[in-house]
């Protein structure tokens, strides 16, 4: 089986002429197209008039159309996979349709186009040689909280998606994991209302406690500063506690930070430190 039988096609974030023409002639060319919403990628076929049969696909019904995509393309259909936005199969059901295609044997290809997290990382400011995208953050703050603690230490530059009416919680979860580091919040990447923001974790808090957060996130946020490898000594700490505290932090917040990023309780750090001034 040779012939090229899936195709993963980006589509815009948001402005429709971001969309590539070879994205359009595949689109038009394939036998059907699968969407994770067909009512948002309706509007984006009709503007360029393509009508083609709309197969939903998502996170609740991947598996039972998952196994009927698959019969289409082994019997020598083509398809066009599309996700709401930006690069199919990232952070997105279609990673599953992918692989039943490995696991089938079936030839599939991708038309490069935008994609969220790579944009928002080039406009966020923060080094960009290399970093994780670590997708969405669990709405359990249980899982949320353990998924941060594990990359607390990681030292590229940290990548998250976010819906609006989550990222309050997933801020202060942040900072209070990772405590107070750089962030870029990138906003409705290419639509109308587009917004780029490069503060502090804090600063962000005091933004969003200001004023009802509205359409979809990205969140670029600087790694942690060089990790000690060892157990940190008690002259560790008091460096890092000079560090923060010369750099305007009150003594009982840079008391948290050091607990929260060393993995020590707040009450060994506070006897190490006041109770030896």
């Amino acid at each position: 089986m040779n012939k090229l039988l899936l195709y993963l096609v980006a589509t815009p974030l948001g402005n429709l002429g971001d969309i590539s023409k070879r994205a359009i002639d595949t689109l038009a060319m394939v036998d059907f197209i699968v969407a994770e919403d067909t009512r948002k990628s309706i509007k984006l076929l009709n503007h360029f008039n393509i009508k083609k049969p709309l197969i939903s696909y998502y996170e609740h019904n991947k598996r039972e159309r998952g196994e009927e995509i698959v019969k289409k393309l082994l019997d020598g259909q083509t398809c066009a996979l599309i996700t709401d936005a930006g690069m199919p199969a990232i952070s997105d059901p279609g990673q599953d349709l992918v692989a039943l295609c490995i696991e089938k044997d079936i030839p599939y290809t991708v038309i490069p186009g935008p994609c969220a997290a790579v944009c928002a990382l080039a406009v966020s400011g923060l080094p960009t040689g290399r970093f994780c995208f670590e997708g969405f953050l669990s709405i359990s703050k249980k899982s949320r909280n353990e998924h941060l603690n594990a990359i607390k230490n990681e030292q590229r530059t940290l990548i998250f998606y976010e819906a609006p009416h989550k990222i309050k919680n997933t801020l202060k979860d942040l900072l209070s994991v990772l405590g107070d580091r750089k962030i870029t919040i990138v906003r409705e990447l290419t639509k109308i209302y587009e917004e780029i923001l490069p503060i502090t974790l804090k600063q962000a808090i005091e933004i969003y406690n200001e004023k009802e957060p509205k359409g979809e996130f990205v969140l670029v946020i600087e790694g942690a500063k060089e990790v000690l490898e060892q157990k940190p000594t008690e002259q560790n700490i008091k460096e890092l506690f000079e560090k923060l505290t010369k750099e305007g932090a009150p003594k009982s917040q840079a008391i948290k930070e050091i607990a929260s990023n060393l993995g020590l309780r707040k009450n060994e750090v506070y006897s190490l430190i006041i109770n030896k001034e």
